[in-house]
């Protein structure tokens, strides 16, 4: 068992204005840098609606839905219009997670267990850590990626 981070998403979202970015480059997303916040949020947090509102409100064509119903965003598509946010029946997408972020935030490449301590040490200990365990569904812990855990009650 190796050192993970573990983000209780629900705090981070708390946070007006989160001073650093965790973001890694994943296949199946586009091929970009994505960051661990919107990540987590469509895959846990998002309520997988059945018609996705949010899909066919996007006048550009961004979102897209898998087979698990997965909302995934092309961040060259998005036009960073807000329509999915208004729609969202369920108001799971927030304005800064599609804010162009690139002025005064610090962005951490999570590659490994130096960039994890970077990035956990910008924030409280019960917002984000780094621990040795594995996913927990019974504590509402789930893999994000090898190296990452969220905390978060899923909408079922």
């Amino acid at each position: 068992m190796g050192k993970k981070l573990l983000i209780e998403l629900m705090k981070l979202r708390d946070y007006e204005k989160v001073p650093v970015e965790g973001v890694f480059k994943q296949q199946g997303y586009e091929h970009s840098f994505k960051t661990i916040r919107e990540l987590a949020t469509f895959q846990f947090t998002c309520r997988k609606c059945e018609k996705a509102p949010c899909v066919h409100a996007c006048p550009v064509e961004a979102l897209k839905k898998d087979e698990q119903g997965v909302i995934s965003r092309a961040m060259y598509k998005c036009i960073r219009c807000k329509s999915c946010i208004v729609i969202c029946p369920f108001g799971t997408l927030v304005d800064d997670l599609f804010a162009a972020k690139t002025s005064g935030r610090k962005f951490v490449n999570l590659t490994g267990e130096k960039d994890m301590l970077e990035f956990a040490k910008h924030f409280p200990e019960d917002v984000v850590r780094v621990v040795e365990m594995e996913e927990n569904p019974e504590q509402h812990i789930y893999e994000l990626t090898h190296q990452i855990l969220i905390r978060e009650q899923p909408w079922k």
